[in-house]
This record gives C-alpha cells, structure tokens and sequence, in this order.
C-alpha cells in the first residue's frame, strides 16, 4: 500500500520546495493535485519539458515518487464546446503523466446533478475517446464521486465504474465525502457497507474528516439564502469531524486494502506541516502497522 500526500496546502511553494517539504515531513509519494503552474483546475495543463523535468528531478533529489496524478475537467459537461475542450485537456495530461513515469491517474465524475442524464451522456462519449489513450499509454484509472457531480453517490459510482467494465479502470472512496456519498435519504453513514460494495474495484481512499451536513435535522451546517441547491463538506484532520474512523480503517483492513491511501486535508494551510505529518502518523498506525 502506498501513502500519499496531496499538497495542496503547500501548492504556493515553487515545485522543488514543495517537493522537499513533502520527503521532510515523511511522505513517500505524492498525489499531484492542481497548481496553477502545472495542472490548473479546469484549463489547459501549463507544465512544458522544463516544468516537467524540474518536477522529475526534485521527486528524484528528495526521494520522493508520484503515486498518482489528479487533474480536474469538466469532461461530463452537457456543453458541448467545454466537454471537447475537456478531453484536450485529458490528453495532454495523459501525455504529461507519461512523461512523469506515473502509472495511475485519478478524477472525478463531474458534469451537473441537475442535467444528470445529459451528464452521464457526455461522459460516455468522453470515455470513448480517452480510454484507448489509457490503454495504450498503460495509465491506470480510479474515479470518484464529488457533492454537485452528475454521480454523488457510493453505490451508483461503483455502477458505473464496473460498467466500463476495464480492469485498470477503478473506484476511489473520499472520506470527507462520505455524508454525501450514503445519499440524501439516510441520516448517517454506513461506511462498512459502501466499501465493501465497492469491494475488489476500491483501489483508492481519500482521507480526511469532515461533519455530517445532515445532522441536526440539516442544522450542523447552516445555508443561505435558504433552500440553495449548494453542497457542503470538510477536508479536515482526523478526529475533527464526525466520520466513523474506527470503521473505516477496520473495514480497510478487513478487506485487504492494498492500493493508495492519501492525505488530503485543505482545511488548516496555517498549520499545514502540523496537519500533515499527524495524518501520515494515523494513516501509518492504522493501515500500515
């Protein structure tokens, strides 16, 4: 099993430093995740050779390896022009993967929840033009479900995960969407049961905590104007919010759990090292003892 971190939080420093902070603070890999000057969120991919040689030679200096790389494209969207400019976007990331020596790749369903069978449409027909570039390139696939995606939930994304019937093509269950994840109709979370639905095709965990936003009668997060379609969630250290970790971690253990775990909390950039290498100590002690 691979732990990683996503340095988001340190998505400010220039790339060797935040490289570097990475190897200091423990970490083994790092889950690449949008930076302006490299994979900005939504656009066109920014890393030329140089950035990409840059970025190479500091995994190569402080010892550290890309576990995978998480762009984000509006590739499910019902638009037409921005679904097109999307799969661009993919293959050049694909290319840039490649080029990094990274073997797996990670995103999210995206499109819209109102438009949710215009959505799916669009990301069909996305898959149709990009997964001959995965197969060929050898890049694997895990993909999540996210709040205001066209899939927000556990057992529909695992569906269609297994509908693309790859076996390099896998489920990545976030735990800071996990209140999202059990669906709208069912007040907690039963976490034991959506991992193990997801069973042999879960590859991927995010981790990080956040609070229920349906507890309190809906009251625990409070939004206005009232009645806004708008969803909320967390990305906070473990032991902040109110996912059931004891669970989690038991039900990863129990199932065998081998593929990546990453840190991803975006909460506390204040005390980003602080948060970091407490979450690298849990995620040590419960997964990798």
């Amino acid at each position: 099993m691979k732990i990683a971190l996503d340095p988001y939080m340190f998505r400010a420093l220039p790339v060797d430093e935040m490289v570097r902070t990475v190897a200091e603070l423990g970490y083994e890999y790092i889950e690449l995740s949008p930076r302006d000057d490299f994979m900005p969120f939504f656009r066109h991919p920014r890393a030329d050779d140089g950035r990409i040689a840059a970025l190479k030679n500091s995994l190569r200096a402080h010892g550290v390896r890309l576990s995978s790389v998480l762009p984000l494209y509006k590739w499910s969207s019902p638009d037409e022009e921005e679904r097109r400019a999307a799969v661009r976007y993919w293959k050049r990331m694909i290319e840039i993967t490649v080029e990094l020596e990274c073997p797996l790749m990670n995103s999210e369903f995206n499109g819209r929840p109102e438009r949710a069978a215009e959505s799916e449409a669009a990301f069909w027909r996305s898959l149709e033009e990009l997964l001959p570039l995965f197969e060929r390139e050898g890049v694997a696939l895990n993909l999540e479900a996210h709040p205001d995606d066209f899939c927000e939930e556990n057992a529909p994304a695992v569906d269609l995960v297994r509908a693309i019937n790859k076996p390099w093509v896998n489920y990545l269950y976030c735990a800071p969407h996990t209140f999202h994840l059990s669906g709208p109709a069912e007040p907690g979370a039963d976490i034991a049961r959506m991992l193990r639905y997801a069973g042999d095709r879960l590859q991927h965990v995010h981790i990080a905590d956040s609070f229920n936003h349906k507890g309190s009668s809906g009251l625990r997060y409070i939004l206005n104007p009232p009645g806004t379609p708008a969803r909320i969630h967390q990305h906070l250290d473990i032991g902040q919010g109110e996912v059931d970790w004891p669970v989690f971690f038991s039900t990863l253990r129990d199932l065998g759990f081998d593929g990546v775990a990453t840190a991803c909390v975006f909460a506390w950039e204040e005390r980003a090292h602080e948060s970091s290498a407490f979450m690298l100590d849990r995620i040590r002690k419960e997964l990798a003892a």
